[in-house]
């Protein structure tokens, strides 16, 4: 029943939609219209079969990059018919209400033209989303880039020296659909040649066995004093289905088995002191901690904390950017840099260096992408490395983060 009203309403709304379709070819010769007309329904026709089996759960038993490819285009491809139907909408709308006008004017009726203005309109408003997400998702979701950003410390904290840490985040190694691409962010990691490497969370989708074809590659990754990392609300499985409470913190034990594996050291509520330059480092890290409801709260700050307190520079790993204003900036002010993730900038926005930037993620997160600062307290958010649900980037690029520590002059 669920099914077949779903695959109604989609049905319905090619038929709505297909009404424009003949409007644009009535004029064309008949093998023009034929080809419009055709192609309109065939594709149509291919999109409610495939959207029929994913339903069924037939399409389970697909390869994984079928499957996930297929959901991306069907999705894109209803998305950007939203889109479309939105402008003739207000296109019939407007009819409709000229229509009303004569009536109640009491002239003869008739049903005014479509615009042509609104019909443009609406077929370049359906085909931004389609072009623009399809190309994400050939183009962008291995696209790496490199984001540096340098902070001055004072010299009683660094002395005379500097300190290059490069974080990622976000792997989601459970959405990869290619293993060579991931190889080269890797590479761009090491040649940045980092004192220290952080990763902020989120290693997994669901299940810790998503990272097992990625181990040899990602245990690569090279740093001059060391790999830390944490973890993110997806490592935790809470969105998997699970036989029993065993069965799921078994999958836990794994995935910290896995980083120890990789050769990161995971923090748990917990801390770590390095001697660099004669300075104390502190590095501490923190479970999964969010001012918004639907997360968890399991990160201990105090107890995290603990033991830094006659570190010269503090530096956090926390997953999730709301922790920090949450309390961050309100308890522990001297820490000094804060390391996040979590957001992954939407995957999708507008940024321009320097001047602008946007995505949907700004809506829910204040601190969403790139560097803040309270005081003498900074805040990063990696926009990750990895993808979620649709397979690729808009706008916002997968990113490895440099930053470098350097003493105030």
């Amino acid at each position: 029943m669920r099914i077949g009203i779903i695959l109604l309403v989609m049905f319905l709304l090619d038929i709505y939609i297909y009404q424009v379709v003949r409007y644009m070819s009535a004029g064309q010769t008949d093998w023009v219209k034929w080809i419009w007309r055709g192609s309109f329904w065939l594709s149509s026709a291919i999109a409610l079969v495939l959207v029929y089996f994913m339903l069924q759960g037939y399409a389970e038993k697909w390869p994984k990059n079928v499957l996930t490819y297929t959901r991306t285009f069907l999705f894109i491809f209803y998305f950007s018919k939203l889109f479309f139907t939105v402008f003739i909408l207000i296109d019939d709308l407007r009819r409709l209400g000229t229509k009303a006008y004569q009536l109640i004017a009491g002239t003869e009726p008739f049903m005014p033209s479509r615009s042509k203005f609104l019909t443009n309109a609406a077929l370049v408003i359906g085909f931004l989303p389609f072009t623009s997400l399809l190309y994400g998702m050939i183009r962008n979701p291995y696209r790496y880039k490199i984001f540096s950003t340098k902070i001055n410390m004072p010299e009683n904290k660094l002395g005379n020296q500097s300190l290059k840490i490069v974080q990622i985040s976000d792997i989601h190694a459970g959405s990869f659909t290619f293993t060579e691409p991931v190889k080269l962010a890797i590479e761009m990691i090491n040649d940045l040649k980092p004192d220290l490497v952080f990763f902020t969370g989120d290693l997994v989708n669901n299940k810790a066995e998503e990272m097992i074809p990625f181990i040899e590659i990602f245990k690569q990754i090279k740093s001059k004093y060391g790999v830390y990392s944490t973890l993110g609300n997806h490592d935790y499985g809470d969105y998997a289905t699970w036989a029993n409470a065993e069965e799921k913190q078994q999958n836990l034990q794994q995935l910290k088995d896995i980083h120890r594996m990789l050769g990161w050291d995971l923090l748990m509520n917990e801390n770590r002191i390095l001697e660099i330059g004669g300075k104390k480092i502190a590095i501490i890290g923190v479970e999964n901690y969010s001012a918004l409801p639907r997360f968890p709260k399991l990160g201990d700050l105090g107890k995290a904390y603990k033991g830094t307190e006659g570190a010269d520079i503090k530096l956090l790993l926390t997953h999730d950017p709301s922790h920090w204003e949450f309390q961050v900036t309100t308890e522990y002010k001297d820490i000094d840099l804060t390391f996040s993730g979590h957001t992954h900038g939407f995957q999708f926005g507008i940024e321009i260096p320097g001047y602008f930037s946007w995505s949907p993620s700004q809506y829910v997160y204040k601190q969403w992408a790139g560097i803040y600062q309270n005081e003498d307290q900074y805040l990063y958010v990696n926009r990750g490395l990895g993808f979620l649900g649709y397979p690729g980037r808009v706008g916002i690029l997968p990113e490895i983060t440099s930053i470098e520590l350097d003493t105030a002059i």
